[in-house]
């Protein structure tokens, strides 16, 4: 099988690197063009020098002419909110296949856009056709699409730690509370205050308690699987450490379950899911760094159900999926340049 020719635009932040280095690894996928909206003389290697020697793309602007060029056949485009929807229609138009790492094609509710982004969706066209690139919920879509959103890094945690409980009925719906703690990678490369070295080093603080734009992605997911509306308690942390994430995620069940029950329904829930691994003990972050795994372990405390979950942002949270979707996407074992 020939290889595929790839595209990553918007090649400079923390996403596009680790994307570009499981491609390198790729045994299918070969990328010919690389794009950044800044610096454009720069080759990927002077924005990662980590590729030194391994690649030696010139980075460009986005001109889809030049993508038609260069026949590439899938583009990531790993541009933020709002630009990267612009570039999508575009490349959809030329004939393209898109997996999207920015938020512009996850929501489908106009009202949910509107109420949690402050905006309408950019394409709504192209939108009606987005399928949603969480593989353990949407395996049976992703074959032969021409556009996956690819999920966000912390909505992944919840909803894989809440699916199987939504799917049986075991749990009430509107209780769920998830708290969760990510690394400062997962704020991007561009400069903020709050992610200044002196700002955030020796200090984990909590952010946008209940209005966090990843809110609507996780509930949109889980009623998918609920005969009632889910309502989710969202509180994410900045944790001082360059990746990972930690999501405990809490429930009121109906009627309260064994452990052993738990173990065997999302054991039973996830077979034959290779990047889901449910766990015998309460996993960390270094358990799933720089892998595409997700490590679940359920529990029973005091009446509640507690699922603790541990994934890396930059690679499961985004980069290693996007790659799952591209295989999918190209009907393609799901597993490969993913795993060691």
């Amino acid at each position: 099988m020939k290889k595929i020719r790839v595209a990553v635009l918007g090649a400079s932040g923390y996403t596009a690197v680790e994307l570009v280095e499981i491609l390198l690894r790729h045994p299918l996928a070969e990328v010919v063009v690389a794009t950044s909206r800044q610096d454009e003389a720069k080759t990927l290697a002077d924005h990662h020098p980590r590729l030194r020697g391994r690649i030696s793309l010139q980075c460009q602007g986005f001109n889809v002419a030049g993508l038609v060029q260069q026949n590439v056949e899938t583009v990531f485009s790993c541009l933020p909110h709002g630009a990267s929807a612009a570039a999508v229609e575009q490349v959809l138009q030329a004939g393209m296949r898109v997996i999207d790492l920015s938020a512009d094609y996850r929501l489908k509710s106009h009202s949910d856009q509107e109420l949690w982004y402050g905006e309408p969706h950019h394409d709504s066209v192209n939108l009606k056709h987005a399928v949603y690139g969480l593989h353990e919920l949407e395996s049976n879509r992703l074959a032969g699409a021409r556009l996956i959103a690819n999920p966000g890094c912390y909505p992944q945690s919840v909803i894989l730690s809440m699916a199987p409980l939504i799917a049986q009925g075991i749990i009430d719906p509107q209780s769920i509370v998830a708290d969760c703690k990510s690394g400062v990678s997962g704020a991007g490369r561009t400069l903020k205050l709050t992610t200044l070295f002196p700002e955030c080093n020796e200090s984990v603080s909590a952010y946008q308690v209940g209005s966090h734009r990843h809110t609507p992605e996780m509930e949109q997911a889980l009623n998918e699987l609920s005969d009632s509306p889910c309502r989710i308690l969202f509180i994410p942390h900045l944790i001082p450490m360059d990746r990972g994430i930690l999501a405990t995620v809490i429930a009121t069940p109906y009627e309260v379950p064994t452990n052993d029950r738990l173990c065997e329904l999302f054991t039973s829930f996830y077979d034959g899911k290779p990047f889901v691994r449910i766990v015998p003990s309460l996993p960390g972050t270094k358990q799933t760094s720089h892998t595409n795994f997700v490590d679940i372990h359920p529990m029973v405390a005091r009446g509640r159900i507690v699922v603790v979950a541990s994934l890396d942002n930059l690679i499961r949270g985004a980069s290693g999926v996007a790659v799952q979707n591209f295989n999918l996407m190209h009907g393609i074992d799901e597993t490969l340049g993913l795993l060691p």
